[in-house]
């Protein structure tokens, strides 16, 4: 049984800067990182973590600031979405 889930679109580059606020890392250790704290559940393939790191570079996305901004939009969008899903 499969129990992994499908990354939302836009969670990668969230999930990213927040591995390398721990400490600095390489591709792989940032997929292995996020595998380790999501308990399994959650896999980043190669083929989707380095665009994604590329695209972090292009718009110059790096640091604590950035992260802050995008844990921000993330913890307004979950609470809008459990606002919807909630009881009726």
């Amino acid at each position: 049984m499969n129990d992994r889930i499908e990354l939302p679109q836009g969670t990668l580059d969230l999930l990213i800067l927040r591995t390398l606020a721990l400490e600095p890392q390489h591709g792989w250790g940032i997929s292995e990182r996020v595998q380790q704290m999501s308990s399994d559940l959650l896999r980043i393939q190669q083929g989707s973590l380095y665009p994604a790191l590329h695209r972090l570079e292009r718009r110059g996305w790096s640091g604590r600031r950035q992260l802050a901004t995008e844990e921000d939009s993330w913890r307004k969008l979950t609470a809008a979405v459990a606002q919807v899903l909630g009881p009726a």
